[in-house]
């Protein structure tokens, strides 16, 4: 059987959110500020460009749920044309840009903005990206490694988390230039990408995460969906305090 593209992804919006300012893009199909009941799974060829990611509006700022959703529409559509890390730093330049443009069309949007995380997968290849604290990691047999670096400053003593960023799409009122976090790593069958929001990795620490991914879990979709459902119970157990959106990559075959 030819390889594939399988794709698990969730979004929800928590237990203490109002509404659901992450956006989520997987091929030419985005999932903007909408909750999902339960996880959807998606198949693609492999032999196409494919970019899964996550965006999450700027909490506190408004307009955070235009400004994924615009970053999401925007990923869907350049999608096709990526073939590598220029192209991809071309495509967040692009979608920095689209987000103070619409934001200047409109006095309600001022300093409206979004994170971005997601995985570009070519033929043989895959191309990880990042700005703001929105998370790649890469699901190994022996647990998770991560390959996004997180735009924040050091949490506060004690903590293990921080709120703050020290960069995004958008995000202040003038148009300030973003310098994404982009590497290749060679792409091959049975090879994982965990994509999320902060509203997963804030409340449910990296050694939880990768238990329940490398844990009992066989190589199918069907285990993918229950894992990405999983990841969304423990981030509800554990309070729920932000949107938590979710995307598990297989290259299937």
């Amino acid at each position: 059987m030819a390889a594939y593209i399988a794709v698990s992804a969730l979004s929800h919006e928590g237990l203490v959110r109002e509404h659901n300012e992450d956006s989520l893009t997987v091929g030419p199909w985005t999932l903007c500020a909408t909750v999902t009941g339960n996880p959807q799974t998606l198949l693609f060829p492999t032999a196409l460009p494919c970019v899964v990611a996550v965006s999450d509006g700027l909490g506190g700022h408004p307009g955070g749920e235009v400004a994924s959703a615009l970053v999401a529409r925007r990923l869907a559509a350049l999608g096709p044309g990526l073939d590598g890390e220029e192209s991809v730093r071309a495509a967040l330049q692009s979608c920095n840009r689209a987000v103070y443009a619409a934001a200047a069309d409109d006095p309600g949007l001022a300093a409206m903005g979004t994170t971005v995380a997601g995985v570009l997968l070519l033929p043989g290849q895959a191309v990880t990206f990042n700005v703001g604290d929105s998370r790649v990691y890469r699901v190994e047999p022996d647990g998770l490694r991560r390959v996004s670096v997180d735009d924040s400053p050091p949490p506060a003593p004690g903590r293990r988390t921080t709120s703050l960023i020290t960069q995004s799409l958008g995000g202040s009122l003038g148009l300030t230039f973003v310098e994404p976090h982009v590497r290749s790593a060679p792409l091959a069958v049975g090879d994982r990408y965990l994509v999320c929001s902060d509203g997963l990795t804030d409340p449910v620490p990296e050694e939880e995460l990768s238990t329940l991914l490398t844990h009992s879990y066989e190589d199918t979709e069907r285990a993918d969906g229950r894992a990405v459902f999983e990841l969304w119970k423990a981030a509800i157990e554990a309070g729920g305090p932000d949107n938590i959106t979710v995307a598990l990559v297989r290259i299937a075959g």
